[in-house]
């Protein structure tokens, strides 16, 4: 029986989007490669979903290429709405309010779409197959749109999330909620994107986990109800945030024991540059980072076999 995919996407996006709006730069492409290093040095695939300012940008165009030339890794397509061409406004500000794709006509997000991956393919000259919705926001629509242009994964859903309460449009509804999508692998109903279905595209949900009990939640969302606040259960995610490697080899076990047949694992590429986001501001967080993912990798190698989105969808196919 094959181990099961350690699936690695790295959100491929501008320097500090958190704070940025406007003349987005994109240095931590120069900081990629320590990263793809130590993926191969286990045998791990990254999949790079690829946002317009990236795509754009020569430092990465050349190490994606390297990366795509040794057959070590994917690239597939991220979306900023808000500054992906062609630009249409939809608030007073977007770079600011950063609006979803979701919250705009149906013919702007099909030409974005287009767009973007046109740009992809004529770049590195390989089909785009791998797509993350920007800022996690997904649709019935957007999941229709990726199929016809020739995706066959989608890695947007954040299992047990709600960001219907995070805001793109102030004017808007939010984001997606997820609280009851599934937690694991299924090819998707394109009616009804929380179920499984007959289409073609594969839905391959992040590796998040509640962090408590059932009982512990029902008892949470109650005294949160009663002090009149909404807020989801807290959930722990296979993702790094400084110090963290116990928790993300936790929520890696707690998958592999109820036999998911992947685990996957997230970062944006500007936290690997020292100042590139909030949560690794200097040369010491991002040590204690890669100390971290050399921890988990190690850990994760005798457990796990490296795929990229698309080699994991063959693998959906033939088994």
């Amino acid at each position: 029986m094959q181990k099961p995919a350690f699936l690695i996407s790295i959100d491929t996006e501008g320097d500090n989007l958190w704070v940025n709006t406007k003349d987005i730069s994109t240095q931590n492409a120069k900081f990629l490669d320590r990263f793809q290093k130590l993926c191969e040095k286990y045998g791990f695939k990254p999949t790079y979903l690829t946002n317009y300012e990236m795509a754009i940008s020569p430092d990465y165009v050349s190490f994606a290429k390297d990366v795509i030339a040794g057959k070590q890794g994917e690239v597939g397509m991220h979306l900023h709405a808000w500054n992906s061409p062609p630009i249409y406004p939809l608030t007073d500000d977007d770079d600011r309010f950063k609006p979803y794709l979701i919250e705009y006509q149906n013919d702007v997000i099909r030409e974005k779409i287009l767009v973007m991956t046109d740009l992809l393919e004529s770049t590195f000259e390989t089909k785009m197959l791998s797509h993350r919705a920007g800022r996690w926001a997904f649709n019935e629509y957007y999941a229709q749109l990726l199929l016809e242009f020739g995706y066959q994964v989608d890695c947007s859903v954040t299992p047990y999330v709600d960001w219907s309460e995070v805001k793109g449009n102030p004017n808007g509804l939010g984001g997606t909620d997820y609280s009851r999508f599934p937690d694991g692998a299924y090819f998707m109903d394109l009616n009804d994107i929380s179920k499984s279905g007959s289409s073609r595209l594969l839905q391959v949900p992040m590796s998040t986990r509640l962090k408590y009990g059932a009982m512990h939640n029902t008892f949470k969302l109650a005294y949160d109800r009663l002090r009149g606040k909404k807020r989801p259960p807290s959930t722990r995610w296979l993702r790094p945030k400084g110090g963290n490697v116990l928790e993300m080899k936790h929520v890696a076990q707690q998958c592999l024991n109820e036999g998911k047949d992947y685990v996957e694992f997230m970062l944006h590429s500007s936290e690997f540059m020292p100042g590139g986001s909030p949560t690794f501001t200097d040369s010491a967080s991002i040590e204690q980072l890669y100390k971290d993912l050399e921890e988990l990798f190690e850990w994760l190698s005798p457990r796990c076999i490296g795929m990229t989105m698309a080699e994991f969808y063959q693998s959906k196919l033939a088994n």
